[in-house]
């Protein structure tokens, strides 16, 4: 049983609600490997279409719990602390390769409350969401492939004054960065999240995924021949799977088309 994540399901969707609110849903090794391993459940699912990520009180993830910052420092400057290592972090690559994903950003959302969902592919504010990439604030770097992802979304711009001031940004600015794709009230965020996860979660799971595939790899692939080589080889396993009759066969039979069956 999670201790530290609430699940539950909606039609074809996935709902993880990060379940430390006391703490503003400070991020902790349980909580990551609570949501790996139920994101992982739900990407085995047929029944799970898309996962939607949200916190419960009035924070989304305030950032990483530093209850053991203080012993960390003392052993590293004892030269005991932790190994140098090389290599990205799995998290940013396991959400990527992973089902759609929809954050709603119900507030704080801070550090890696940031970073873990820059990898999602839709973010959705409410008006009382505050978001800040604040490492710099703790003398730390910024993670989880963040220097790359913020500035892809925001703008290189953005992402370097953001990284450089460690300030808060409000949804209305994030929205105008492109930082998040839509604002609504508190109210309204679960109920819009939700409909745009199902949007989503209708849709053939199979296309779905290797339109994510090809998001991933060809907005930084520089040769346009090899870009439009793998559009047409998905498109042509596409056009042999069973979605993509049912949708004709809809089509031809002026109805609604009932995917994922």
């Amino acid at each position: 049983m999670p201790q530290e994540i609430l699940t539950e399901t909606v039609d074809r969707v996935g709902v993880i609600r990060l379940n430390r609110p006391r703490k503003l849903n400070a991020w902790t090794e349980t909580m990551a490997a609570e949501i790996t391993a139920q994101m992982r459940a739900w990407n085995e699912d047929d029944g799970i279409g898309a996962i939607l990520l949200t916190g419960e009180g009035r924070a989304f993830c305030a950032g990483a719990d530093i209850g053991n910052f203080a012993q960390r420092v003392e052993t590293n400057r004892q030269g005991q602390g932790e190994v140098l290592r090389r290599g990205g972090h799995n998290l940013t690559t396991f959400i990527r390769g992973s089902k759609p994903t929809v954050a709603a950003i119900n507030g704080y959302a801070v550090g890696v409350g940031l970073t873990m969902i820059l990898p999602c592919d839709v973010r959705i504010a409410s008006t009382a969401a505050k978001l800040s990439i604040r490492f710099v604030k703790m003398g730390l770097m910024p993670e989880l492939g963040s220097t790359r992802l913020l500035a892809q979304l925001a703008g290189l711009g953005n992402a370097t004054e953001m990284c450089l001031t460690g300030r808060m940004v409000d949804a209305a600015e994030a929205l105008r960065m492109g930082l998040v794709t839509a604002v609504t009230t508190p109210e309204e965020l679960m109920s819009q999240a939700l409909a745009k996860a199902r949007e989503i979660a209708e849709n053939p799971t199979s296309a779905v995924m290797m339109i994510k595939e090809l998001l991933r790899k060809n907005p930084l692939e520089g040769d346009l021949d090899a870009v439009m080589e793998r559009e047409g080889l998905r498109d042509q396993i596409a056009r042999r799977l069973p979605d993509h009759a049912e949708a004709v066969a809809a089509f031809l039979g002026k109805r609604e088309a009932r995917f994922n069956r």
